[in-house]
């Protein structure tokens, strides 16, 4: 039986997520995937959808709304990958009670803020020039793992290395838990 994957998108979801076909395209033959667009749950509904638009209206409610639809779909332990908003949504379900196995965030808003963190394996990639990128103390201070790739800035998620990367990770810590809970060798 396949591992479950929560994908959440960033605060734009489908409005300007193409780039996540690539990563389902990727991962859907070796996990259950189950995907949310994070605008949807947020159910934000803006005359003009800017930039600055929708993060207000995130920052406004929008994030709250959406960490509740999620609390109130998923009751099943699960692996999530998430991008921007997603990212951020999710850890404050996790330490809300969503049941979490782990957490892969790529570029999650204001996370410098959190003093306290989700009780799962965490692993944070930020770009070099994201501006509120949490420091490499506040990642050792919270035991979690955070990469920062160089001359990227927060949109690195859409980027086609960045996509491979990702998705070659998950599939090996799938495989390596895989197969450390194996309990006989294959071969007597």
């Amino acid at each position: 039986m396949a591992e479950r994957l929560v994908v959440l998108s960033d605060m734009w979801g489908a409005k300007k997520g193409l780039w996540i076909t690539s990563y389902l395209g990727y991962l859907q033959q070796y996990f259950d995937i189950v995907f949310y667009d994070s605008l949807q749950l947020s159910d934000i509904n803006l005359k003009s959808y800017t930039a600055e638009n929708v993060k207000e209206a995130f920052c406004n409610g929008g994030m709250n709304t959406a960490l509740a639809q999620l609390l109130i779909k998923e009751r099943e332990e699960s692996h999530y990958l998430t991008f921007c908003a997603g990212g951020t949504i999710a850890w404050n379900a996790a330490l809300c009670g969503l049941p979490i196995k782990s957490l892969t965030a790529i570029s999650p808003m204001n996370l410098h803020l959190q003093t306290e963190k989700p009780n799962c394996n965490i692993n944070l990639l930020y770009g070099e020039y994201q501006e509120d990128k949490p420091s490499p103390e506040w990642a050792s201070d919270m035991d979690v793992n955070m990469e920062i790739i160089p001359k990227f800035g927060r949109e690195l998620y859409s980027d086609d290395k960045i996509i491979q990367k990702v998705s070659l990770n998950l599939l090996q810590a799938l495989l390596k838990n895989t197969l450390s809970t194996m309990k006989r060798p294959l071969v007597s």
